[in-house]
């Protein structure tokens, strides 16, 4: 049931009018994403390009989200002029939402694990939003709907929402866009699209869309260490949960999120987090930027893809999310003294990545941390 106190029907609905006028606005004033080709030398018959979500002007893949939601819920009448606006969120979701709530003039707190980096809290607290800070992963729910009830205000549940609040068929969203850039392509209908599922939201969004237009693409979700989506997938156990937050921040979740849709995934794959940190700093290199840790992920996936197709033989294109720049990680995941901390130190398992995306032969190592699901096979490169 949703928070939100009674509309006065004739003034708020000019106000909620006008609020999505500022929206709609804000996204005519910003261009598409980039879509970034990534040479591999060892990959000769498979082109890999990176969705460049970075670029949005929150900086992240949630700034999408983030406008769905807040449309979403005023088109719903579920947001009303002076209503405190509240997130469940490790960061990225948060420091979007907030910059909406700014754009229509509402207040924003952010509920978050203590975790959560400095450079995103000071993100959220640029955009004019508040962060409150838990201790146990599993309370930032109930947390979040009591401060919503408290302030009278609305809980907008990005790991409910998101699925629905973006219209997978069409409104820009990121599967028509990433169709849309690959026209030109040398193989321009994806084999497979590749993507970490925070909320599930953007992974529903993928494989909805890849059905709707009748495409034979395939979409493939990357999991975290720990995380309960990738058992969910294999076994459809609604009732998973993990008493551990996620060390992979912005992804990883310790339930199974009403978001996310096994039924329109054709693969998974999961990472462990070392591997994830390896390819994060291995791709920073390649791209001559630094990214964050949920692309490392991604990466590791997508080679996992990859590693598929040329074992079967078989020529195309791979498209991954680029989630976040590595700015927002500068304290931690790219802190030599964080990462000895956290036991995430990753010197070998870089070399390994390097190796794999060298030779288009997977490292045994690798071949050895991940675990898959669905449409791709049980032993790599086999």
């Amino acid at each position: 049931m949703k928070t939100t106190s009674g509309l006065s029907r004739g003034a708020d609905k000019s106000w909620v009018l006008a609020a999505i006028r500022r929206i709609e606005a804000d996204f005519q004033r910003s261009s598409d994403t980039h879509l970034i080709p990534l040479p591999l030398p060892g990959f000769p018959g498979v082109d890999l390009y990176l969705k460049d979500e970075s670029s949005h002007p929150t900086g992240s893949l949630k700034h999408r989200l983030a406008r769905s939601l807040f449309l979403y819920a005023l088109c719903n009448g579920w947001l009303r002029e002076g209503s405190t606006v509240v997130e469940a969120s490790s960061g990225s979701t948060a420091i979007s939402e907030a910059y909406f709530a700014r754009l229509v003039g509402l207040p924003f707190l952010a509920v978050m694990p203590e975790s959560t980096s400095q450079e995103k809290v000071a993100a959220i607290e640029f955009q004019g939003g508040r962060c409150h800070f838990i201790d146990d992963p599993m309370s930032i729910y109930s947390e979040a709907q009591r401060l919503a009830d408290k302030f009278g205000g609305y809980y907008m549940d990005q790991f409910t929402y998101a699925e629905r609040a973006t219209d997978w068929r069409s409104n820009n969203n990121i599967a028509e866009s990433i169709f849309d850039q690959m026209r030109l392509e040398k193989y321009p209908v994806p084999s497979w699209l590749v993507s970490s599922a925070g909320t599930g939201g953007t992974v529903a969004t993928l494989g909805r869309y890849v059905r709707y237009r009748a495409r034979p693409t395939r979409v493939c979700a990357a999991d975290a260490e720990y995380w309960v989506f990738f058992d969910h997938y294999r076994h459809r156990d609604p009732e998973l949960r993990v008493h551990k937050g996620s060390r992979i921040e912005g992804i990883g979740r310790p339930r199974v999120e009403a978001s996310f849709l096994p039924e329109v995934i054709d693969a998974m794959v999961k990472v462990p987090d070392v591997w994830s940190v390896a390819a994060m700093y291995e791709l920073s290199t390649r791209l001559g930027r630094s990214v964050g840790p949920s692309t490392g992920t991604n990466l590791i996936a997508a080679l996992a893809c990859m590693d598929e197709m040329r074992a079967s033989g078989e020529s195309g294109s791979v498209v991954t999310l680029l989630c976040d720049a590595g700015q927002r990680y500068a304290d931690t995941y790219f802190s030599h003294d964080w990462l000895q901390r956290a036991g995430l130190h990753c010197a070998s398992e870089r070399v390994a990545v390097a190796a794999s995306l060298d030779s288009g032969e997977i490292a045994t190592s690798l071949a050895a941390s991940w675990q898959t699901a669905g449409e791709l096979p049980s032993d790599p490169g086999r």
